[in-house]
């Protein structure tokens, strides 16, 4: 069952880049999620991905000299999750499809790679944490800094 879920339904097992697999698969799953459940339903699913995650990453890695394999993606699921935010919650605000918003989900998905890739400053400084919670939070601040991003182009398109 950990397997199932750090790997995120095995994705994390897909060639090459898997970190960039799971981020991919964020985005059907969120939008089921959205369209069952709404923008508060996904924002419920990051926190359950975040729970889960720690619990899975801590029995998949114990006794284990790499905390952090690259197979383990349910990190880039919850930080991918977390860029979608404001996604969702503008679409529900609209009253608009999730997919109508689709600059905002690409634009999701892109910063989130950027800032889970390069590790900048405090995302960095989570990764170095090692741990489960390490593995965790990195993406979570990489996806704090996407949903920020996210905001930032939504407010300069409307300026323009």
């Amino acid at each position: 069952m950990t397997h199932l879920i750090a790997t995120f339904f095995y994705v994390g097992h897909f060639r090459p880049a898997p970190g960039t697999w799971g981020s991919l698969a964020a985005l059907p799953a969120a939008l089921f999620i959205f369209t069952l459940f709404g923008a508060w339903g996904l924002l419920v699913a990051v926190f359950a991905s975040y729970a889960l995650g720690v619990w899975a990453t801590a029995v998949e890695t114990r006794g284990k000299d790499n905390h952090d394999p690259s197979e383990i993606v349910i990190d880039e699921v919850c930080g991918q999750w977390i860029a979608l935010l404001p996604v969702a919650f503008g679409a529900q605000i609209m009253g608009a499809p999730f997919m109508a918003l689709w600059p905002g989900w690409i634009a999701a998905f892109a910063l989130f790679r950027f800032f889970d890739i390069t590790k900048w400053g405090p995302i960095g400084w989570a990764d170095r944490m090692h741990g489960p919670t390490g593995v965790m939070l990195d993406d979570v601040i990489a996806g704090i800094f996407a949903a920020i991003g996210v905001c930032l182009l939504a407010a300069a398109a409307h300026l323009l």
